[in-house]
C-alpha cells in the first residue's frame, strides 16, 4: 500500500481533525496599544475579572474563589485551551483540575486522548504502576509535554491511599489500539465461548497487525475500498451488544464500549474528511456522556477549547486548506447538561508557542477583530472572568458579536476560528498575558 512521507503525522492528525497546536498568526498584525486602554470593554473586563496570584500548580488554592464560584454547581465542566503547547496555559489548566478535585469532588478527567491510552493511564494514576515517561510517548503529540506529566503526577498522588480515586477517561477513538480488541475477545471468551470462531473470523480482517497506529492509519487511508473493514467492525459491535448481560452489567458495558471505538475508528476513517470533523466531536460527547452514566462522576473535561466551546457552528479557517466545519462536543454536552454543563476557555495575549519536535512559533498580540484583544489591556499577569456578569450596552454587543479568534499555528498566518457568539461558546474566561512554549519530554 502508498505510504505517506515524512509530514505522515500531520497529515493524519489534520485527517482526524485535530492539529499539532491550535494557535495561530493573525492574517494582519495588530496596532501598537497605547495607554491607558479606556476601551469599554476593557474597563468592563478590568473592574470584574479577579486577579489570580500564580500558576504555580502546587500552590494553595486561594486565588481560585472566584473561578470556584462560577462553577459550582457544575456536572461537567470543559477546559479548553486556545493552543497547545504553552507552558503557562497548562498550568493554569491544572490549577483549576485542582479546584475541581479538590474543592467539588470531581472524579473523573475525560481528555483528549484515545480510549486505550487513556486506560493505560487511568491505571497510572490509580496505581501508581507503569512508566510515565512511556506512557506521555504513547499520548497524542500536543500533550508529550512535561507539564502534562506534572497533571498525570498530581493525579496519581492525590489517589494514593484513597478510595474515591479520581479516574482518567480518554473520549477520542481515531487511534484505538490492539487492547480493544484484546478486550472484546477475552469478554466473548468468558461470557459466550461458542461466539469466538465468529468473533475471530471478524478480528482476522479488522485487527491491527501492531501497535503501531500511526503506521496503521497511514495504510488504512490508503485501502480504496473500506466497506469490508466497516462492516466487519460493525458485525463485531453488534455481537458484542447482543450478548446476553445482566441488567448493569458492567463487564458488557466496557465490552461494548471497546466495541464501539473500533467502529467507529474505521467509520471515522471511512467518511470524506471534511466529514470526520463533526463526526468526531459528536463521538467524543457520546464518549463522555457514556462515561458520566458509567462512573457517576462529576467530569472534568481537559480538551482544545475548538472541542469544549458550545460551538454548534465551529469553523476554523485555515488556507490554503479547507475549512473545517463541526458541531463541537461542547455544543452537545450543553444541549445535554443545560446549565450543569459550564465552559471555561482559556486563553492569552501574546508570546512563543511550541509546535513540538523543538519548533516554535511566535505569536503576536491578538487582531483588533479577535475577542481576546481588549484582555491584553488589563493589567494583571492572569486573571479570570466570568462572562454572565451583569454588562453596559457596549459588552453585551461585543459579548454578542461574531466571535473570532486564534485559529491553526501549523497553517500559516491567516488561520483563525469562528461561528458563535463569545458568550456562546464560554462561561469563563481565564486569560494569561505572555505565555511561553511548553517543556518538550519527547523529540
Amino acid at each position: 500500500m502508498k505510504r505517506f512521507g515524512r509530514n505522515a503525522r500531520a497529515s493524519l492528525l489534520l485527517a482526524a481533525g485535530i492539529g499539532t497546536a491550535v494557535a495561530g498568526a493573525p492574517a494582519v498584525s495588530a496596532a501598537p496599544r497605547t495607554e491607558p486602554v479606556t476601551e469599554p470593554v476593557t474597563e468592563w473586563v478590568g473592574h470584574n475579572a479577579a486577579a489570580l496570584g500564580t500558576i504555580d500548580p502546587a500552590a494553595p488554592l486561594d486565588d481560585q474563589a472566584p473561578l470556584l464560584r462560577s462553577v459550582r454547581g457544575a456536572t461537567v465542566v470543559g477546559l479548553g485551551e486556545s493552543v497547545h503547547g504553552t507552558r503557562e496555559e497548562t498550568r493554569l489548566k491544572h490549577r483549576a483540575l485542582r479546584l475541581l478535585v479538590e474543592r467539588l469532588g470531581f472524579r473523573s478527567v475525560a481528555w483528549e486522548e484515545n480510549w486505550t491510552t487513556g486506560v493505560q493511564i487511568d491505571r497510572y494514576i490509580r496505581t501508581g504502576e507503569g512508566d510515565l515517561e512511556a506512557l506521555m510517548q504513547q499520548m497524542l503529540p500536543q500533550y508529550q509535554t512535561g507539564e502534562v506529566a506534572d497533571v498525570l503526577r498530581w493525579l496519581r498522588d492525590f489517589n494514593a491511599g484513597r478510595a474515591d480515586k479520581v479516574r482518567f477517561v480518554g473520549v477520542e477513538y481515531f487511534l484505538t489500539g490492539p487492547s480493544a480488541y484484546d478486550a472484546v475477545q477475552a469478554h466473548v471468551a468468558a461470557t459466550a465461548p461458542e461466539r469466538l470462531a465468529e468473533l475471530r473470523g471478524h478480528l482476522r480482517v479488522i485487527r491491527p497487525p501492531s501497535a503501531d497506529m500511526w503506521k496503521y492509519v497511514t495504510e488504512y487511508m490508503q485501502v480504496a475500498n473500506k466497506q469490508p473493514y466497516i462492516r466487519h467492525a460493525r458485525r463485531l459491535h453488534d455481537l458484542v451488544e447482543g450478548l446476553p448481560h445482566r441488567p448493569g452489567d458492567r463487564a458488557h458495558a466496557l465490552a461494548v464500549h471497546n466495541a464501539r471505538q473500533i467502529l467507529w475508528f474505521y467509520e471515522h476513517y471511512g467518511l470524506p474528511e471534511a466529514d470526520q470533523h463533526g463526526y468526531r466531536d459528536a463521538r467524543a460527547a457520546r464518549n463522555l456522556q457514556w462515561w458520566r452514566g458509567f462512573s457517576g462522576d462529576k467530569i472534568a473535561y481537559w480538551s482544545a477549547g475548538a472541542h469544549t466551546a458550545d460551538a454548534p457552528r465551529m469553523r476554523i479557517v485555515g488556507p490554503p486548506g479547507p475549512d473545517m466545519r463541526f458541531a463541537s462536543a461542547g455544543s452537545y454536552l450543553r444541549r445535554w447538561y443545560g446549565p450543569r454543563y459550564r465552559s471555561i476557555g482559556f486563553t492569552f495575549d501574546h508570546g512563543t508557542v511550541s509546535l513540538g519536535g523543538g519548533k516554535t512559533v511566535p505569536m503576536p498580540r491578538p487582531a483588533p477583530n479577535w475577542f481576546e484583544n481588549p484582555f491584553g489591556g488589563v493589567r494583571t499577569a492572569q486573571f479570570t472572568l466570568d462572562l454572565r456578569a451583569p454588562a453596559p450596552p457596549p459588552v453585551r454587543t461585543w459579548l454578542d458579536a461574531p466571535v473570532q479568534t486564534r485559529g491553526l499555528a501549523h497553517t500559516g498566518p491567516g488561520s483563525y476560528m469562528t461561528g458563535g457568539t463569545l458568550r456562546q461558546w464560554f462561561d469563563v474566561i481565564v486569560h494569561r498575558q505572555e505565555v511561553t512554549p511548553a517543556t518538550a519530554i519527547t523529540s
